[in-house]
């Protein structure tokens, strides 16, 4: 498929997202939970299998809570119930201990079969640079562009430290305030930003160094170490809690803010 019609795909894509929320503005419906969901969770989605029975039912609302409220297309490809719920088990985890988070800052995951060229989604961005998941701006404002490949690798692949999904959603929390910048000011209290920047710049200096075992990109900028930390904060608590305590701590504080370690 030749970049013309990709990207005439991609601008009928975002038409039809527009009339879908148009409609959903006048019909707001939250459907039941279908049973067979609750299997493809516990065997692609290992956040949700550890969860209580009581927690389940709750991850299982938030699920249909986000289903309700973001609209998931895909491109080149027929959608699946996993790949939707795997796009709202991204978004779910880390805003789990917040019982009434919405995101207010997204209506549309639009699922490319594998990773893409940045540049056929943002002309002339001056990267020619194949990606597995960004969060739109400009014409794509509150759309959230995902591998479905690295979606599905980010579950299959446990203990990696690597979740495009939650990655790109850690991206949308941090950009609630405004400004994606690696300070998540609606989880973290005005007296810990500080103390955090002063903790990521640390850490950063650390994976520049060849240092640390938070992978490359983290080293990027401030943005992109939360969201790095965070996959791997989420894909092995354990480890993180072992190797960096600190950091561990604080990004529990941040996503679990009623829990106590």
């Amino acid at each position: 498929m030749n970049k013309l019609l990709q990207g005439v795909l991609v601008l009928l894509v975002i038409a039809g997202v527009v009339i879908f929320m148009i409609i959903k503005k006048k019909k707001k419906k939250i459907d039941p939970f279908p049973a067979n969901w609750h299997l493809l969770l516990v065997d692609h989605v290992k956040f949700y299998a550890e969860l209580n029975a009581e927690e389940q039912k709750r991850f299982q609302q938030r699920i249909m809570l986000f289903l309700s409220e973001v609209y998931i297309e895909s491109v080149s490809f027929q959608l699946e119930d996993l790949d939707r719920l795997l796009v709202a088990s991204s978004a779910v985890i880390p805003v789990f201990g917040f019982k009434n988070w919405r995101y207010s800052n997204l209506s549309t995951v639009i699922l490319y079969p594998d990773h893409f060229d940045k540049n056929l989604i943002f002309e002339n961005s001056g990267e020619d640079k194949i990606v597995m998941g960004l969060v739109g701006n400009g014409r794509f404002e509150h759309q959230m562009i995902l591998s479905r490949r690295a979606l599905h690798e980010g579950f299959d692949r446990h203990n990696d430290l690597l979740n495009t999904g939650i990655h790109e959603f850690v991206h949308l929390i941090d950009k609630v305030d405004g400004v994606t910048d690696g300070v998540p000011e609606r989880l973290l209290k005005q007296a810990y930003i500080i103390p955090w920047l002063k903790m990521v710049h640390k850490e950063m200096e650390a994976i520049n160094a060849h240092k640390s075992d938070i992978r490359n990109y983290g080293g990027t900028n401030e943005a992109e170490f939360l969201a790095t930390a965070s996959e791997y904060f989420f894909e092995n608590p354990g480890l993180m809690q072992r190797k960096h305590p600190d950091l561990y701590k604080m990004l529990h504080d941040c996503f679990f803010p009623d829990e106590k370690i």
